[in-house]
């Protein structure tokens, strides 16, 4: 059976500590728990069941598997440390019978992208960034049709346009809107991007290193490597929509209790097909998933016996086919999350009427 294993790793240390260790998480101070995972082995978390193609009908199963290591240090502690704790991570995949690895979080970005890591182990690797991209674009489009916003005359903004992740969302995006804004650290870097979506000859484009230009953006998608929030509530346009495919998150949580005229959005949720049980509570509903993690699935379930997406070189057409592969398999973008919680209809609406009071509010000001 193709059966595959997918690695996460604690993001917030208490919270999601308790997830598997109730008392455990309970108990310990924060750092604490961040010196001991130094020490800790990879953690098996759970048997994942229940996965089934709609094209196929094959059914498969798989496993999540813990890296102790948080998002700061993976970026504090030395490269090899952060590969050897992974690549064991990985070799714990092998022998619970997994067929392909995908790397969760912090671990498919670190170093060079998994290219090392896929190199100390016996099976296929994938980040699952592809499909990412993908489902990423798709429900920041989709969020924008539920808002009224057509993106043929709008402004989108991407954050982190350099990343590999972002620079293939920038050249998606800009083939749908207007006018595409590239927000980054080095102007260099944003100028090779900027040249690539120019050649598609479809929106004007900018670039920028000030956050500040966020608030000429209707639509933003933001996928940073940063460890702590870059976007606070004194960014963003009113009426905004905002897709975070960051992990951790690159938007404040003051965001949502401050600006009720702007839709968040957590970037990369799908739907899973069949009747899965991933028998451990990450904080979706049941039965979705992190696009990473589907990208996963979906190769398992194409019986794909090779790396997928590894690298900081993602194409338009690695994206392309991945989506097409999981949309054939069943995986369907669904639904809107931000911090945990559901977005319905009914906040949608609620958020539209508070940038219609506000637009009032401003034109009673400047009439």
């Amino acid at each position: 059976m193709d059966n595959f294993a997918f690695i996460i790793h604690p993001v917030n240390p208490k919270r999601d500590v308790q997830r598997k260790f109730p008392l455990l998480g309970k108990l310990l101070p924060e750092p604490t728990i961040d010196f001991l995972s130094r020490y800790f082995p990879p953690v098996y978390i759970s048997h994942i069941t229940g996965i089934v193609s709609q094209a196929t009908g094959k059914e498969i199963e798989g496993w999540f598997i813990a890296c102790p290591f948080t998002p700061k240090q993976m970026v504090s502690l030395p490269p090899e440390t952060v590969y050897k704790k992974v690549i064991a991570t990985g070799k714990l995949a092998q022998k619970l019978g997994a067929k392909i690895l995908g790397l969760g979080g912090f671990t498919s970005v670190v170093g060079d992208g998994g290219l090392t890591i896929s190199q100390h182990l016996d099976i296929p690797v994938t980040t699952g960034d592809s499909y990412t991209v993908g489902t990423a674009v798709e429900g920041t489009l989709k969020a924008a049709q539920q808002m009224g916003i057509n993106p043929a005359h709008a402004t989108a903004a991407v954050v982190g346009a350099t990343g590999s992740i972002g620079r293939v969302c920038a050249q998606l995006l800009g083939k749908r809107v207007a006018e595409i804004v590239l927000i980054g650290r080095n102007l260099e870097a944003l100028r090779q991007v900027q040249s690539l979506i120019e050649a598609q000859g479809q929106s004007q484009v900018q670039i920028s290193t000030d956050m500040q230009s966020l608030q000429r953006a209707d639509l933003v998608l933001t996928v940073t490597n940063a460890v702590h929030t870059i976007i606070e509530p004194q960014h963003l346009k009113s009426g905004a929509v905002v897709c975070d495919v960051a992990r951790p998150r690159d938007v404040s949580r003051r965001v949502i209790e401050e600006r009720d005229d702007v839709l968040v959005i957590e970037g990369g949720m799908v739907k899973v097909p069949g009747q899965v049980n991933f028998n451990f509570d990450f904080g979706f509903p049941p039965g979705m998933a992190f696009a990473c993690m589907a990208e996963t699935i979906t190769l398992a379930l194409e019986g794909y016996n090779k790396s997928y997406t590894l690298g900081k070189d993602i194409t338009l057409g690695q994206v392309q086919t991945m989506f097409n592969m999981a949309t054939r398999h069943g995986f369907k973008v669904s639904g809107f999350r931000s911090f945990e919680r559901a977005i319905t209809n009914e906040s949608i609406n609620k958020i539209k009427q508070n940038v219609l009071q506000k637009q009032t509010q401003l034109n009673w000001i400047n009439p």
